[in-house]
């Protein structure tokens, strides 16, 4: 079963259709912004926290110029911004992480728990990290033979391969991503994405296609919110639209 699930099929091309760019290369830059201050450095090569940032931003087809602006705009922006985890339920008993980077705790952990029971969820801290694990994440174009890119890709030491309707998913430790997305290239792999995700180690099948707009609904509200930086579900979306 697919480790992204179908939200992030749906969210993908949800991106596409909305060309919500703007939006989405500013949250990139605050991206940037928060690693650059995490890891003490504007440098790639020494903080793998903002080489991760970067390589998400360019991914998106961020323009360089945007890039570098973030990583100057660091030293200006507020000291105290931090970064949250939230925990919730979805309708249907779904589990969903929601990461923020926020200057403002209080307000940003009200909005959050306020979008989580309009959209018909539940605010749950402490209930559902120890359900999701750290990988990372490549995504590689389907070409030719799918059963012969898969055995090569296995070939290349990686934990976990299948296909996904996006393309062929491959799942790292954190630490190899870097090296496991180079050597992928260098055997003639095109990457289309490649990022650190939290993977559900057990999913929630929503059967029903009501459900499943419901809590992609909630995904999607989650997603909008300015300090929002990354969602998590171990929702099974087998009927969402």
């Amino acid at each position: 079963m697919s480790g992204h699930s179908k939200w992030s099929t749906i969210k993908r091309q949800k991106e596409t259709k909305d060309q919500a760019r703007g939006k989405v290369f500013s949250k990139m830059a605050k991206s940037i912004v928060v690693a650059v201050k995490a890891g003490g450095s504007g440098n790639p090569e020494t903080n793998y926290k903002l080489r991760m940032a970067i390589e998400t931003a360019r991914a998106a087809n961020m323009p360089k110029e945007n890039i570098e602006r973030a990583i100057s705009r660091a030293a200006s922006e507020p000291a105290n911004i931090e970064e949250i985890t939230y925990e919730g339920f979805g309708p249907g008993g779904t589990g969903i992480l929601v990461e923020v980077a926020t200057d403002n705790r209080n307000r940003t952990g009200q909005e959050i728990k306020n979008i989580f029971e309009k959209q018909g969820g539940s605010f749950a801290p402490g209930a559902l990290a120890h359900n999701f694990e750290p990988k990372g994440f490549i995504l590689v174009e389907k070409k030719g033979q799918i059963d012969e890119q898969i055995l090569k890709l296995i070939d290349l030491g990686v934990e976990e391969v299948e296909e996904g309707e996006d393309g062929i998913e491959i799942y790292t430790s954190p630490q190899e991503l870097f090296d496991k997305k180079t050597l992928i290239e260098k055997q003639g792999f095109k990457v289309l994405e490649s990022n650190l995700t939290k993977n559900p180690k057990t999913f929630v099948l929503v059967e029903s296609a009501q459900t499943s707009r419901q809590v992609a609904a909630l995904l999607h509200a989650l997603e909008e919110h300015e300090d929002v930086e990354n969602v998590y579900t171990n929702a099974d979306l087998a009927k969402a639209d």
